[in-house]
Formats: structure tokens, sequence, C-alpha cells
């Protein structure tokens, strides 16, 4: 499910640094922004990074994107939310999202791989506080999930709001990285009497399942609708 974006940025793509070039396989790598967008637009969840007491530490969250910013949203008292609020200027991040998209096998083992599609993302998280921001990027986690869905649900009260923290990550450090295709073996393992293929992966919905508390008369609403 993919909901509206706001437009891209004129330019087409992000500029390489080092940090988002890589040091492996850098032709599978991309800094196309209509690329880097649909891959982050198809996701449901990423894995944000960052260092605390001198250890990694990687949590997989909700997020969502309008145009180029993503929000994570939390608990006020989560570990990345609260430590957001305390840096100065921010927290520095690694947040990263992955498609599989078929489970390459080779006749070697060692060439087992998969095909895949992935965004990373470098910088400065900053705790949004502006009212209005905070708005629009809880609409923004919402309808990433299901879209139309904000419009169609009550909003955060008071309580709520007081108890929820959002962080912003600007797209500016951002690379892409792609595989497809089939198993790359070496020349002499072609003969040997082992299949090698791609199976494919997909990613499917299944009917919706109503609450049994629901009340009487709701209908399944036009976008979810398939």
């Amino acid at each position: 499910m993919q909901g509206t974006r706001e437009a891209s940025s004129p330019s087409a793509a992000y500029t390489p640094t080092d940090r988002t070039v890589p040091t492996r396989s850098a032709d599978r790598a991309t800094y196309d922004r209509d690329m880097v967008h649909a891959i982050l637009d198809e996701g449901y969840v990423c894995h944000l990074g960052f260092v605390r007491d001198g250890a990694p530490v990687v949590l997989p969250t909700l997020y969502g994107r309008v145009g180029e910013r993503l929000y994570v949203h939390g608990s006020t008292g989560s570990r990345p939310l609260r430590m957001t609020g305390e840096a100065d200027p921010g927290l520095q991040v690694c947040l990263t999202v992955t498609h599989v998209d078929g489970l390459v096998l080779a006749r070697s083992a060692f060439h087992h791989s998969m095909n895949y599609r992935s965004v990373v993302v470098h910088g400065t998280a900053h705790e949004v506080t502006d009212p209005e921001e905070r708005r629009l990027a809880l609409d923004a986690l919402v309808n990433h999930v299901v879209p139309g869905r904000a419009a169609d649900s009550r909003p955060a009260n008071k309580k709520e709001l007081a108890a929820t923290a959002v962080i912003r990550l600007d797209l500016d450090e951002v690379s892409a990285k792609i595989r497809t295709g089939g198993a790359n073996d070496e020349p002499e393992d072609l003969t040997l009497p082992h299949w090698a293929g791609v199976v494919p992966l997909r990613k499917g919905y299944e009917a919706p399942v109503p609450n049994p508390d629901l009340a009487p008369g709701i209908g399944l609403p036009d976008y979810l609708v398939r």
C-alpha cells in the first residue's frame, strides 16, 4: 500500500558521500531519488540504529515519509525518543529499510544470495515539537500503513499526544542498493547436477477481518477493498 507523498525535490539523485558509497558490490548502489522514495514507501518497518552508552542499539519501528523527511514515533519514555530530545543538536542515527524479493539458489553454497531492495539513511534525528508538524507526522505514520486511514479514525487526544514523541530525519545522506537476476556461479560449476535459479517472493494481503466488537452497519472502507 502506498499513500500520497509530497512532490520530490527537483534534483533527480542524492549526492553520494563517504558513508553512502558501499565498499562491496558498488554496482548495485543507486542514488536515484524516485527509486529511494519507492523503496521507502513500500515498506512498513525500518530499523533505527544509534549508540547508547558506547554500545550500538538497533530498534525495529514504524515510519512515515513526507517529502524529503522521515518520521518515527514512540513513547516519550522510549530510549531513542528520549535521547533525541536530550541531545544537542540531535541524535546521530542510521535508518534502514529492506525488501527481500527472491531467494537465489546457486550450484555452490558460496554463491547463494537474495534479490533485494534496500535503503540506508545516515543523519541527525531531531525531536519534533511544532504542533502542526507533529500532526502532519502522525497522520503520515497512519497513512503510511493504510493510505486514507488518518481521515477515517479518531485523532489523538491531549493525553495521547502528551505520551507520544516524534522524531524527524531528513533525507540528505541516502543510498539504495538493489540486487536482481539469477545465481552467479563459477564457470566450472555450471555442469554440476544441482538446481540453480530464483525462488520469487511477493507480499500479499488477505481479506480484512472485522473486530468482534465492531458496531453493526459499519462496512469495509473503500480503501481496504481490493
